[in-house]
């Protein structure tokens, strides 16, 4: 047997009884609320392993997609009941009045609603980060308000001090728009570094705290800025969403915490909270299914265990993950990576300029993050990685 073939024969073995050993060590209790789909398949062209849009591999719990499922049978009616449950659902989970959230089409049109409202005012601009979500930036160029992007810091930290320094130095009205945690790098942006810019509420600032994966955060440096509404403060608005923890990417039910006020000037902006049956449902379902809950929790830290390990023991570079992706460097662009994990059958994240050599992988199911790591464990031994 070649050193080569041998490499190869090593890694699957021991990146696959990883695979099976994290199974093994999952929660019980919440392994018996895991969807049936999850079991591992060989990738093919036409069913590739899809880690490119941080969606949860698991998909919705049994529990959720009964309620979807017997939703459908109710499709001709307005969901206007449930949609008044989850709203109230939320709210007491938040402890805010109904008047402080409003339920959106997934967290993308809560940016689109405040972008469009505010865009109005004379003189206003985005302030974000170089490197974080898209949505921002898109949808204040559909509504003509100028972007200011902060250059990162070291490791692609965001800076925070950059960021009051661009609001600081403009005369008009400042959306200060942050995703915490971060997407793409997975970092955590501490409360200490942002608590005390809001609490100071400087003069035309709306702040918009985008916190699509905190479910999965464990960080102790991370504290979501929904205290601070419930505080009274009335200048930050916290954008929620359905799609990552929760696993409905498409059903696209989020929701927003904020001031009456700002409330109000989102929904002048939306066709009001007309979500869809099955999708309300299934919401309602999910925030109560607390065993899956932790069966998904412990199946993601699993997987990036295993992807960890990986990085580690190819000397990779990559940043500490506090959601279900992981964002590591490589030694080319990622456009000819990207190529070369499709080849495989493998499909990883889009580019995020500037960080075009390196990759924004999510977090599948412990299987095909063991087959993925076996993946890139070949390809380091055949010098294409």
């Amino acid at each position: 047997m070649s050193n080569s073939l041998a490499l190869r024969r090593r890694t699957f073995l021991n990146f696959g009884l990883l695979g099976a050993a994290v199974s093994a060590a999952l929660p019980v209790k919440a392994f018996a609320q895991a969807p049936a789909n999850v079991s591992f398949i060989a990738p093919t062209a036409d069913n590739p392993i899809r880690i490119n849009f941080n969606e949860n591999a698991l998909g919705m719990s049994p529990s959720a997609q009964a309620a979807a499922r017997d939703a459908v049978a109710k499709g001709n009616r307005y969901a206007k009941a449930e949609i008044t449950q989850l709203h109230t659902k939320l709210c007491d989970m938040y402890n805010v009045p109904k008047n402080f959230l409003l339920l959106t089409d997934g967290s993308s049109e809560g940016i689109r609603a405040l972008l469009g409202a505010y865009s109005r005012l004379p003189k206003v601009q985005l302030v974000i980060p170089e490197l974080t979500y898209g949505d921002g930036e898109h949808f204040a160029n559909l509504y003509n308000v100028p972007v200011v992007k902060v250059p990162m810091l070291a490791d692609w930290k965001v800076d925070v001090a950059g960021l009051k320094k661009a609001v600081d130095g403009f005369d008009g009205f400042s959306i200060v728009y942050f995703v915490n945690p971060n997407n793409p790098t997975s970092t955590v942006t501490p409360a200490s570094e942002i608590e005390l810019w809001v609490k100071s509420k400087p003069d035309n600032t709306l702040f918009i705290a985008d916190e699509a994966y905190a479910e999965y955060v464990s960080d102790p440096n991370f504290k979501s800025i929904a205290n601070l509404i419930q505080d009274g403060l009335d200048n930050v608005v916290l954008l929620k969403t359905f799609s990552k923890f929760y696993a409905m990417a498409g059903m696209r039910v989020g929701f927003a915490v904020g001031a009456p006020a700002i409330i109000k000037m989102m929904k002048d902006q939306v066709a009001g909270e007309k979500l869809n049956y099955p999708g309300v449902t299934a919401a309602l379902v999910s925030l109560d299914d607390e065993p899956f809950q932790e069966y998904s929790r412990a199946s993601n830290l699993e997987s990036r265990k295993i992807l960890a390990s990986c990085f580690d023991k190819l000397g990779a570079k990559y940043l500490p993950s506090s959601t279900n992706f992981m964002f590591f460097e490589l030694n080319e662009p990622i456009h000819a990576f990207q190529k070369k994990m499709a080849a495989r059958n493998i499909l990883v994240g889009r580019p995020f300029p500037p960080a075009m050599n390196w990759c924004r992988i999510s977090l599948g199911t412990p299987q095909e993050m063991a087959y993925v790591a076996n993946e890139l464990t070949k390809m380091r031994a055949e010098g294409v990685f």
